[in-house]
């Protein structure tokens, strides 16, 4: 069975935009985002972006209201993927910006990103390289430290 993994607007808007919902899609995770995740996504849609909708993704009902203590420091849609991780008891969280990256940790969650899914992709052989994708995402304007890139191919052998 795939581990759940609570996943964030920014991540699913970069894999959309690096052309990688297939691979991803083959990865050993149950992607689940908050109802505030997908509202962000058809918001981008309704001025003009492209409908993002993947079909590995499983939308998801927060039990309570938004923590006014969480949303005082994040977006909704930060807030909410880490309010419905802490509400499932799911411990994976995908995020790249690094103020949410900050709270899941305090939050006592595991954290991954866009270059951790697709490093995760190569080692289990569903992708054969990430440099393709890193370099499509700067092109697209995706904003990574240049030494976290070097350090994140390095690593994945490229």
């Amino acid at each position: 069975m795939a581990d759940p993994i609570v996943i964030n607007t920014g991540p699913i808007i970069a894999f959309a935009r690096i052309d990688a919902f297939d691979p991803v899609g083959k990865l050993p995770y149950e992607f689940i985002c908050p109802e505030e995740v997908r509202a962000e996504l058809d918001e981008g849609a309704s001025v003009g972006h492209p409908r993002i909708a993947p079909s590995w993704l499983k939308v998801q009902t927060l039990k309570g209201p938004l923590s006014p203590i969480i949303l005082s420091s994040l977006d909704p849609g930060e807030a909410a993927v880490i309010q419905l991780a802490l509400e499932q008891g799911i411990e994976r969280v995908c995020i790249d910006e690094w103020k949410g990256r900050r709270a899941v940790l305090a939050a006592g969650l595991k954290v991954t990103g866009v270059l951790g899914l697709l490093g995760r992709a190569k080692k289990l052989g569903i992708i054969q390289a990430m440099r393709p994708y890193v370099e499509r995402g700067i092109q697209e304007g995706i904003r990574y430290h240049p030494d976290l890139v070097r350090q994140v191919l390095h690593l994945a052998g490229e």
